[in-house]
């Protein structure tokens, strides 16, 4: 049973933390153009190059976090991407009624939250990992 709660637990819970990335970087390739779209729907110029960025952040983050390469650092860079694009592209309170069902902007909050909810995750990666007494050194 300790192997379970200290070597297969710490592994699942990254797993699950990261599991959305490298199906919405695929998502990303398959749907180009619908993903093209919304990176120039926000007021950053550069659609192509965001969405790439994106893509490699998508791919790579969770294979650092859940082989603990740099995990930290990749928790600190996912964390950075889940709550610049929670706020950029899942901006709910800029539409009218956003808590109506009937609202464009209702499906952004719960977007919203849940990128605010990986950020949870990423920070609790980021607390166990190497980056804390990198930090504690300066």
């Amino acid at each position: 049973m300790e192997w379970l709660i200290n070597d297969a637990a710490p592994v699942i819970a990254k797993i699950l933390i990261v599991l959305i990335f490298p199906f919405s970087g695929l998502d990303k390739f398959i749907n180009r153009q619908a993903a093209l779209k919304q990176a120039n729907s926000g007021f950053l110029p550069g659609g192509a190059v965001l969405l790439g960025l994106a893509q490699i952040v998508e791919f790579v983050t969770p294979i650092c976090i859940v082989f603990n390469w740099y995990a930290g650092w990749a928790a600190i860079v996912l964390a950075g991407y889940c709550a610049i694009t929670g706020i950029l592209y899942h901006n709910f309170w800029a539409y009218p009624r956003f808590w109506s069902t009937d609202s464009e902007g209702y499906p952004h909050i719960w977007d919203f939250f849940k990128n605010f909810a990986i950020v949870g995750g990423c920070i609790y990666i980021i607390l166990g990992s190497e980056v804390v007494p990198f930090l504690e050194r300066l």
